[in-house]
């Protein structure tokens, strides 16, 4: 759903191509923030937009570094 504002780690892991266990170890180490609502983990989606948009920066970084 577009208007989505909260999404579990499993929809955070599907969107990012990666597996859960990698989406807790980010949260874990600080790099992708979430809320704990209950019991459950939750993510907001322009939380999820900021860390993609840090990752590609990390990459831009790293691709120019000769």
């Amino acid at each position: 759903m577009a208007d989505e504002l909260l999404l579990t780690v499993g929809e955070c892991a599907r969107r990012l191509g990666f597996g859960k266990s990698l989406v807790y170890r980010f949260i874990r180490r600080g790099e992708l923030r979430s809320l704990r609502i209950g019991g459950a983990r939750r993510v907001l989606v322009a939380e999820l937009d900021e860390f993609v948009t840090r990752l590609r920066e990390r990459r831009d970084e790293e691709a120019v570094v000769v």
